[in-house]
């Protein structure tokens, strides 16, 4: 937490870019966020929304350090922000650190994959596709 610094943003403001340079991640503490994904010729998919107590963003840890996925305020937004290469040099001298930061953010990926794709197959599926078993 020293490495945190509080910032906000307002409903519909941009937070990321998918493609763009990942060098910083959040951890949600009021509102929502949404996660999108661009779609060719069509708005934004919407794939998850993230609310209070969840990772923004895991793209830092992964090189090429780019967003898989844009972000966008879904209303106020009060975040704890994190510097990503002040973290992974934190990682680079305390192996313990770093194994638990992977297996945190690995979880995050996979639930944010599976969710992707429930709701991909909910918009573009034939009818109940994305429904879990």
């Amino acid at each position: 937490m020293p490495l945190a610094r509080e910032v906000s943003f307002a409903t519909g403001e941009r937070i990321f870019n998918e493609g763009g340079k990942a060098d910083r991640f959040w951890i949600i503490h009021t509102g929502t966020v949404a996660l999108d994904l661009h779609v060719p010729g069509r708005s934004a998919a919407v794939v998850e929304s993230l609310g209070p107590g969840r990772l923004l963003g895991w793209s830092w840890l992964v090189p090429p350090h780019q967003w898989h996925l844009g972000a966008e305020a879904a209303s106020p937004v009060r975040a704890y922000e994190f510097d990503a290469a002040a973290v992974r040099e934190l990682c680079a001298k305390d192996p313990g650190l770093d194994h638990e930061m992977c297996i945190y953010v690995s979880g995050v990926i996979a639930r944010r994959l599976r969710s992707a794709r429930v709701r991909l197959l909910d918009l573009y599926g034939p009818y109940g596709a994305g429904e879990v078993p």
